[in-house]
């Protein structure tokens, strides 16, 4: 059974940077989409960054342009999300999902675009 395993969370001040990784157990990343979510408490998973690997496409929620990057080694199975300038409100858990490469990387700004999820690693962001 493939996994996805999220790394690299944690505490960090206000414009500091972290590395999020995001493995596959098995398969190969190079045919699909990749993408980043994350859940502050007591709000819903939203949208952070994906990536279509075979084309090579990349797309950011709006809050996050500019000050995160995603990219990731298709040898290695592994997704990379480098974040700076981080702000507070970036705070949450972190989720990286998997999903089919085959549609238009705005598609995978939605969930349904993904079939399989990591479990999430933490993000704090203290002023």
């Amino acid at each position: 059974q493939v996994e996805l395993v999220e790394s690299g969370g944690g505490v960090v001040q206000a414009g500091g940077s972290l590395r999020l990784s995001c493995s596959a157990s098995e398969g190969t990343v190079s045919r699909l989409a990749m993408g980043w979510w994350r859940q502050a408490p007591g709000k819903e998973r939203e949208f952070v960054a994906a990536t279509r690997w075979n084309i090579f496409s990349t797309y950011y929620s709006d809050s996050v342009k500019g000050r995160f990057t995603i990219s990731g080694d298709s040898a290695k199975n592994t997704v990379i999300l480098d974040m700076d300038d981080l702000k507070p409100e970036d705070s949450g858990i972190y989720y990286c999902g998997r999903g089919e490469g085959y549609q238009g990387i705005t598609y995978y700004t939605q969930e349904k675009a993904y079939d399989l999820w990591g479990q999430g690693t933490p993000v704090t962001v203290s002023s």
